[in-house]
């Protein structure tokens, strides 16, 4: 359980892959991102993820009541990346926020591997 929502009808809680999978969406309708990247590429592969998977791209951790997101991310060979992922933090933040109402204390992109 990541979030934990109260209002007078009761409580809404708000699992870490529900997170993940909107902002792994979001980051996905960004101009110039190719796909997600497993996190796990201690071997030095990068795996291209799938639409269904895209929560595995993304690692979601909690401080006091502000989230901290790291997107593992694959980007198109010949576009800016600074811009790209400044897209990715501004569409990341607004979803998230906007469909859980938790606020974000930190976006990091991570772009593992370039790819034409």
């Amino acid at each position: 359980m990541i979030a934990k929502i109260y209002n007078e009808h009761g409580c809404i809680n708000i699992s870490e892959s529900v997170i993940a999978t909107i902002a792994g969406m979001a980051a996905m309708e960004c101009y110039g991102l190719v796909g997600m990247a497993s996190k796990r590429t201690t071997d030095g592969f990068v795996e291209l993820l799938k639409k269904e998977n895209l929560r595995k791209g993304v690692k979601i951790t909690q401080t006091d009541n502000k989230l901290i997101i790291d997107l593992y991310v694959i980007i198109e060979y010949g576009v800016k990346i600074s811009v790209v992922a400044e897209n990715i933090i501004d569409k990341v933040k607004y979803y998230v926020e906007k469909q859980t109402g938790i606020k974000i204390d930190k976006i990091n992109v991570i772009v593992e591997s370039v790819r034409v």
